[in-house]
């Protein structure tokens, strides 16, 4: 048993089960025993690997998108360009090298990254290399001006609450102990005004997630924008409307038991779109697109041609490799998806409709 599986158990046995949202919370984000605080998981030697690791032209391709919108939106000075859970900075500099000839962009921007944690904000520094970078600790903390933010699989790691359909009512699936072991269970039935609506589209049994932090930086990310103008990519794997239990952990590339090593492993959830669009409002939203579809309407067939000329053998199969996986629908290319926010009146990021 892990050091916070037994802070854990602890916890339950004083207070009783936990939701699964703040299970997951301190699984994430515990200050001594957390997965985030504690490690730097990304890429091939770490748990899992994001787009941007994948290959060069999924960054310079959101990087030209967002500062098209911003160029669409009369290139207004200064802006806050921003990316929650920037991982690496592997998206972020790949962004930053696609966009530096596109004139007044960088001149115009003011970069911040919100991450809270210590060691992959050092790695995020060795990765840019550049001094002008402001951290922040929360989307909220991001300064009053057009927003231009990239948020690439950064939703789905926020906690979400489970709830299981009962006869009239809903049964929240919580985390307890059996034989000293962590275990899922239920809570009693009971009416929730929040999920009303999805009465109507779920039968006993099913089970809905909830994200009520999601919805809260969803709807201060439309605020801003509705009101300063700006754009926002979200980008991650989910559909419209959550059902189901897409709970999952993830430890060295390979799904685990995500009650197992409470802190050891990464736990995400399936992104549901239609709640951050409606949290977004006043902010206009897109339709929801697969990824696939986004990365070649803005020409990544065309950029993955231009980059094979310089190679050959191994590395241009793998680069290949890397263009098929990033949009083929067996691949990542209809899981993940991807919503625009932008100004009402104005029109949509590049890629993407209304």
């Amino acid at each position: 048993m892990t050091a916070l599986a037994e802070a854990l158990a602890a916890r339950i046995r004083a207070t009783g089960p936990m939701s699964l949202a703040d299970y997951m919370a301190a699984c994430l984000m515990d200050p001594r025993h957390g997965y985030y605080a504690t490690r730097d998981p990304f890429g091939r030697g770490g748990d899992f690997i994001t787009a941007p690791e994948i290959s060069q032209m999924f960054g310079e391709l959101v990087g030209l998108c967002l500062a098209q919108a911003w160029m669409d939106q009369g290139a207004p000075t200064p802006f806050v360009l921003a990316e929650p859970g920037p991982g690496r900075g592997t998206l972020m500099a790949d962004l930053l090298r696609a966009t530096r000839r596109v004139p007044g962009f960088h001149t115009a921007m003011r970069l911040h990254l919100v991450e809270t944690s210590p060691t992959l904000r050092e790695v995020q520094a060795a990765t840019l290399g550049q001094g002008d970078v402001t951290w922040c600790d929360r989307v909220e903390d991001l300064p009053e001006a057009p927003l231009f933010l990239i948020a690439n699989e950064f939703f789905d790691a926020l906690p979400v609450r489970q709830f299981q359909r009962g006869q009239s009512g809903w049964r929240e699936r919580v985390v307890g102990l059996t034989d000293d072991r962590l275990t899922l269970g239920l809570g009693p039935e009971t009416a929730l005004d929040e999920l009303a609506h999805r009465l109507g589209d779920t039968q006993p049994g099913d089970i809905v997630e909830t994200c009520a932090p999601g919805a809260a930086i969803a709807a201060h990310i439309g605020a801003r924008i509705a009101e300063h103008g700006g754009a926002a990519l979200i980008i991650d794997y989910g559909d419209w409307r959550a059902l189901g239990d897409t709970f999952q952990a993830v430890a060295g590339h390979t799904t685990t038991d995500p009650l197992a090593a409470p802190g050891a492993a990464d736990l995400t959830a399936h992104v549901d779109f239609e709640a951050l669009a409606r949290a977004s409002a006043p902010a206009a939203h897109t339709r929801l697109t697969p990824q696939g579809v986004f990365l070649e309407r803005l020409g990544i067939a065309a950029r993955a041609e231009t980059l094979a000329r310089g190679l050959s053998g191994a590395a241009l199969e793998s680069h290949m490799a890397a263009y098929r996986r990033l949009t083929r629908a067996q691949e990542m290319g209809t899981l993940f998806k991807v919503l625009g926010l932008y100004p009402p009146g104005t029109p949509p990021p590049p890629g993407l409709e209304p």
